[in-house]
């Protein structure tokens, strides 16, 4: 046979390509069998081997198809997966081309949720800690859903009725459908933006899985997350459990009860106001009984029923002293009084008159310097016993109140600084003739009231 007799590798491709491309059974193929070395591709193409326990196939899924896949294909997972059968021509195999895949027994949604969930769970999103406090008494709550649904006007009839001073942003927000998920990240972020809500409820009423899948969506997820405004979840019924439940601050069964987690009831606060009142007055007359009790006692007391036993001592010691000082100088006089008849004697018994001179200006001088010690002795007395009389009035407690000054109390402690003492609080002011119970308003510095 000559040269030309010969077909050439890629001729003899090409002629089988044609065989699979004519035979109609090789068209929508439906085979079931184990994924074997899943590579993702960065272009968005999957490459496998699709096997069973007699034989194996390669598969190739074009990145079109694979976006379309609601799940992320697994090595050893079962799926039945629709296809055509043809050619790869630079290598001459045959391959399967994937059109569809689904999981063998599970939904590929439910696939998809299991794994969204262990991913994120993986990465600490749904830990208690990353979890923000619901504010107990809002001013402001944004609510994401539909302005369609029975949903909002659960949240906002629940809303009003339970707490009637907040008020309420709606953001109307697709719930359903290919968009719902990039508007309700688009509709957190804005009211992140805008941080004029306290609490924000991101929900909808109840349906199917693929109603509800805009919640189970990663996007939703992280942008729950990362809101600084605390979210509380309300997805379906009490059954419905998405992706946005484990992630938001709060789950709620329902949107009515996402409300009702949201504010305090008013009749609950009303209830407590009047409670906490009537511990009040309690409080406030026992605080009375006790302190009348106690200014009874005080009045009845020792040092204010006879004060004069306070300063008896001092008098009584006032006394010695000025009997001490007559005794003294009567010493002192009669001391003088002798050297001064000496001296006379012996002016007498010495005659000359220039003696007698000098000694009667001697006892001039010694007149004089007793005068003088007399004087300074009963001053310095005098003083003591003055600086003693005031003592003995600085101490007299009722002297004190009787001039115009008054004792503070607080806690039924004595002040002595304006440190101890803050705004709000309540005084206790003695005067000489009774208490006085006072509010502080306000604190001026020391030099400021001047």
């Amino acid at each position: 046979m000559t040269s030309a007799s010969y077909l050439t590798v890629k001729a003899l491709t090409k002629y089988i390509k044609r065989k699979f491309d004519a035979d109609p059974h090789l068209r929508e193929v439906y085979v079931k069998g184990e994924l074997s070395n899943v590579k993702i591709h960065q272009s968005g193409h999957i490459y496998f081997t699709l096997k069973d326990d007699g034989a194996r196939i390669a598969a190739t899924m074009f990145k079109s198809a694979a976006g379309k896949l609601a799940f992320e294909p697994k090595e050893g997972m079962q799926v039945f997966i629709r296809g055509d059968v043809n050619v790869y021509e630079g290598y001459g195999t045959y391959q399967l081309y994937v059109q569809e895949m689904q999981p063998d027994g599970i939904g590929s949604l439910f696939v998809a949720f299991n794994q969204l969930k262990e991913q994120l769970q993986k990465e600490g999103l749904f830990k208690p800690e990353w979890k923000q406090p619901i504010p107990r008494f809002p001013e402001k709550i944004g609510v994401l859903t539909s302005t369609t649904g029975a949903a909002i006007r659960d949240i906002c009839t629940t809303l009003k009725r339970r707490y009637p001073l907040a008020e309420i942003f709606i953001y109307p927000t697709l719930v359903q459908g290919a968009q719902a998920a990039p508007n309700i990240v688009r509709n957190i972020e804005s009211a992140n933006i805008d941080a004029s809500c306290d609490v924000l409820i991101v929900g909808r009423g109840g349906g199917s899985i693929e109603d509800l899948w805009a919640f189970n969506e990663e996007v939703v997820a992280r942008a729950i997350f990362e809101s600084r405004i605390p979210i509380i979840s309300a997805v379906g019924h009490e059954t419905d459990t998405t992706i946005a439940d484990y992630v938001a601050d709060l789950r709620a069964p329902t949107p009515t009860a996402a409300a009702e987690m949201a504010v305090p009831d008013q009749q609950d606060l009303f209830q407590r106001v009047l409670t906490q009142k009537s511990q009040l007055h309690q409080i406030v007359r026992a605080q009375l009984i006790a302190e009348r009790q106690r200014l009874n006692k005080l009045q009845q007391s020792y040092p204010l029923s006879m004060p004069e036993r306070l300063y008896r001592p001092f008098t009584e010691r006032l006394a010695q002293l000025e009997s001490g000082l007559q005794k003294a100088m009567q010493v002192d006089l009669m001391k003088k009084t002798a050297q001064f008849q000496q001296l006379r004697s012996a002016v007498e018994q010495h005659s000359p008159k220039k003696a007698l001179a000098f000694h009667q200006r001697e006892l001039e001088a010694h007149v004089q310097q007793l005068t003088r010690a007399k004087t300074h002795y009963v001053t310095k007395q005098k003083q003591q016993f003055e600086a003693t009389v005031r003592t003995l009035e600085a101490l007299n407690p009722l002297a004190i109140l009787t001039r115009g000054f008054t004792v503070a109390y607080k806690d039924q402690q004595m002040l002595k600084s304006a440190a101890d003492v803050k705004p709000q609080d309540q005084l206790t002011l003695s005067f000489h003739d009774g208490k006085v119970i006072a509010d502080v308003v306000k604190i001026l510095p020391k030099n400021e009231g001047e």
